[in-house]
């Protein structure tokens, strides 16, 4: 009962999830159609507009969490989104109802030690605050007799999953043999034969050959679908070359980047602090006999190096010990020397000169960054008068005729990453462009401007052999080597079947020990495990590689080890899968008690809850 208790808050974290959406408050008595209270009626339980707007709400919230964008009601509706929310609180309601004639509930006692419990109910002394209490309720539009009546659902709820998924236990046969299966071992040699060990290279491919095999394999050179569009774009790289810089504005920015473009001789050192004057010469004196090394110091002082690393400084940076580090070589220890932590030894890692770059060859570059970002600004100025443009009827072709956009065409795909095509800004637009939108401005990442048009989506279809060819020739030249590799790997597979002896192969091999279905091995295919464990013991195999073919020789079957690896994995697979079957249990509970419970909707609310998002 405690632990189950301890979950009713949970109930109140939703709620007050209700302060981030849109103000909920006071919402569903005025906002809604007449006198529609609920949304579905699930046995002697209902379904609230208030409840399923807040559910609503909350997966709509989600998505958009998720996306960076914001969601309208129909693409919620497109998502499916109204009906997961309506599907999980009639399956709550559903278990309500049972739970209610089952005759479950806590007594008052346990529901105000809960309440009282909940630190949004506080106040500065830490003890429950009535008034902060009834303050927080009508933040979210509800009285406490709503807010106790949830927290008694929320508790029984909690009793009967309790009741329905305790000492739910998967059979630990099962347990036993997929955790067997998975660590299964075997031993094998494995033998390659690659290209250039063919006794007969595979030669170019004629013109006859190219042909014959883009024909008989057409649908490996399939163009994939694509969207022809037209494009006009302004870029602050269109325009920098007009934008007019005042000086002055390039000796403020320059006096801006003191620190960038003047930089004093730096140090690269570390710091190492002593209680006292004469604990830091003792650990000096170990350094200078040989005694110990910097490294030791620092554990010594029960440090990490990282502690006392104190990266590039300059002499104001080190005050009083400025002097002494500055004059010191690189890897030297120097000290004891006063820091504002004690007396400490300094070890020189580096030095860093002294670097003064003057505003004439800081110009160009001050005079790009004005001009790109004062590009920008006027960007976005002429791209609301752009925008009124193209909704007074203005075509892409009349824009740059008349603006300083440029006209462009590409043929986009999803693997389309040149050009413009490389802005994220630009591929989301050609995703979601449809032939009957009209052009509007976007931005991009740079600060460019740019409206799209589709002219045309071209549905996947056969590339054209012209502009094939090369990679027809290079198929062809794959699958005939791949040919002949089999074909060779056969013969040094009878030879192994007779003599067994890999080195009289004259190929390279390597013979692997004790390896799991898990293990991964270089320039092998993805399945090579796979095949290696349908194999018999002595049973000799040829497995295709990536311009190889590998000769395989199962060795020897081996059970799982006896590891704690082995007895941690069959404990988590045994938890994994009482879990998983104390849900599905659960789960089967709740629709049942679902089905019992004959929900009936009210579409009106539906609709209404809908129409006034």
């Amino acid at each position: 009962m405690a632990a189950g208790m301890k979950n009713l808050s949970k109930t109140f974290v939703w709620i007050l999830m209700g302060l981030l959406m849109l103000g909920l408050a006071g919402f569903g008595s005025t906002s809604l159609m007449g006198e529609l209270r609920t949304v579905a009626e699930v046995g002697d339980e209902s379904v609230s507009v208030d409840a399923y707007f807040r559910e609503l709400q909350r997966e709509i919230r989600a998505v958009e969490a998720q996306t960076g964008q914001p969601m309208q009601i129909s693409q919620a509706h497109d998502l499916g989104l109204d009906q997961l929310a309506l599907s999980r609180l009639i399956a709550l309601a559903a278990l309500d109802n049972e739970v209610g004639q089952l005759g479950i509930s806590i007594g008052d006692e346990n529901l105000q030690s809960e309440i009282v419990q909940i630190p949004a109910f506080q106040g500065v002394n830490g003890n429950f605050d009535r008034e902060a209490y009834r303050f927080q309720l009508d933040q979210v539009g509800m009285t406490d007799t709503e807010f106790e009546s949830d927290l008694r659902k929320e508790s029984a709820r909690t009793i009967v999953q309790g009741a329905v998924m305790g000492g739910v236990e998967m059979p630990r046969t099962l347990t036993e043999a997929l955790a067997n299966y998975v660590l299964a071992r075997r031993s094998f040699t494995v033998a390659t034969l690659s290209a250039d060990a063919l006794e007969t290279p595979v030669a170019e491919p004629t013109d006859a050959q190219i042909q014959a095999f883009y024909d008989e394999n057409a649908d490996l050179f399939t163009l994939p679908r694509t969207k022809q569009l037209t494009y006009a774009i302004l870029s602050p790289e269109m325009l920098v070359d007009t934008v007019e810089i005042d000086e002055d504005a390039l000796h403020r920015l320059y006096d801006q980047r003191a620190e960038q473009y003047f930089q004093p001789e730096r140090r690269l050192v570390e710091r190492l602090p002593y209680p006292s004057e004469d604990a830091a010469t003792e650990a000096l004196a170990q350094l200078e006999v040989g005694g110990a090394d910097f490294e030791q110091l620092v554990r010594d002082r029960q440090l990490e190096l990282s502690d006392v690393d104190l990266g590039d400084v300059t002499r104001e940076d080190l005050g009083d010990a400025a002097d002494t580090v500055f004059a010191a070589e690189i890897d030297d220890v120097v000290g004891p020397l006063p820091t504002v932590f004690g007396p400490a030894l300094f070890r020189i890692n580096g030095s860093l000169a002294e670097n003064n770059i003057s505003f004439e060859d800081a110009e160009a570059e001050l005079r790009e960054e004005l001009a790109a970002e004062r590009a920008r600004r006027m960007i976005e100025a002429q791209a609301e008068d752009i925008n009124d443009m193209l909704a007074g009827g203005a075509t892409l072709e009349e824009l740059a005729n008349e603006t300083e956009m440029e006209l462009g065409n590409i043929d986009w795909t999803q693997q389309s990453d040149d050009g413009v095509a490389a802005y994220d800004g630009f591929r989301s637009a050609a995703e979601a462009v449809q032939e009957s939108d009209f052009p509007e401005v976007a931005f991009l990442e740079d600060g460019s401007i740019f409206a799209l048009r589709l002219n045309e989506v071209l549905p996947p279809r056969p590339e054209p052999l012209e502009t094939a060819r090369p990679r027809v020739a290079e198929a062809w030249i794959q699958a005939e080597t791949g040919k002949a590799l089999q074909n060779q790997a056969n013969t040094v597979l009878t030879q192994l079947a007779t003599d067994g002896d890999f080195a009289a192969t004259g190929l390279p091999f390597r013979v692997e020990n004790a390896l799991t279905r898990t293990a991964f091995l270089d320039d092998v295919p993805a399945d090579f495990m796979t095949q290696v464990f349908e194999m018999e013991p002595g049973e000799l195999r040829v497995i295709p590689g990536n311009g190889t073919a590998l000769i395989v020789r199962l060795d020897e079957e081996l059970p799982p080890a006896e590891t704690d690896e082995q007895r941690q994995m069959q404990d988590a697979l045994a938890a994994q899968l009482n879990q998983a079957l104390a849900q599905n249990i659960f789960d089967i509970f709740v629709r049942d008690a679902q089905t019992r419970a004959r929900p009936v909707l009210d579409q009106q609310a539906l609709n209404a809850v809908r129409a006034s998002y």
